[in-house]
């Protein structure tokens, strides 16, 4: 397993400078070809098999972009204020992006606005020492929102998911909001029809009534840098 969450050692060859420019004009093929109507796994094979980006580098840049029609639409969706709002969290999709921002490793500033990582977990967690400091930014900063109750939802077949609701709970008892957490077998579904979502997964961005952009406040407060791979 690796040491910290979301990082593989060839990152520091795949996003050099040199390859980050490279992958900045890769960016600009892929979104024409995306806005001509091309699905984003074709394009980014085909660009990518172009320019010779490597599986991580075109995972990023398939992360980093969307359509100027989704760009409309997220933006529209997108909401400035928390005060009072009951929210819904993509549970593992925030926590785990927390911890890759506490390990040190990339983190994608993206072409909506968002803050996505490379970690592509695919169904297995476990709980490492970053966790408990990615819960607490996590309620901290929904706390400084003013949030009167925040719903957290976590992915049953995912491992681990009974251990992270129980480390949720713990630390949450410290908070003044109303604390509900979930395991269901269909976060992504569950967040469609909701309103004051709390993740970075684009289906559920387009799909959900409204969302908040978290993350960004998370990084911002810490002062994190993020990577740009497009123009």
């Amino acid at each position: 397993m690796n040491a910290k969450r979301g990082y593989v050692p060839e990152d520091e060859r795949n996003f050099s400078p040199e390859a980050t420019e490279t992958m900045k004009n890769a960016s600009r093929h892929v979104c024409y070809l995306l806005n001509e109507g091309y699905e984003l796994k074709s394009a980014s094979t085909f660009v990518g098999n172009h320019f010779v980006l490597s599986e991580r580098q075109r995972l990023a840049i398939a992360r980093s972009v969307a359509t100027a029609e989704q760009l409309k639409i997220r933006k529209a969706k997108e909401k400035t204020s928390l005060d009072g709002a009951e929210v819904w969290v993509d549970g593992f999709n925030t926590v785990i992006t927390l911890e890759v921002m506490y390990a040190e490793s990339i983190l994608l500033e993206c072409m909506d606005g968002t803050v996505r990582d490379l970690a592509a977990l695919r169904g297995t967690y476990r709980i490492i020492p970053e966790t408990e400091k990615a819960v607490r930014m996590l309620f901290d900063t929904l706390k400084a929102q003013n949030v009167k109750t925040a719903h957290i939802l976590l992915d049953e077949p995912v491992s681990n998911s009974g251990r992270l609701k129980m480390m949720l709970a713990d630390v949450g008892e410290e908070y003044p909001f109303g604390l509900d957490i979930q395991i269901l077998k269909a976060v992504d579904s569950a967040l469609w029809e909701k309103d004051n979502v709390i993740t970075t997964d684009s289906i559920i961005l387009d799909h959900c009534l409204g969302w908040f952009n978290l993350m960004k406040i998370c990084v911002g407060r810490c002062g994190v840098k993020t990577l740009r791979i497009w123009e």
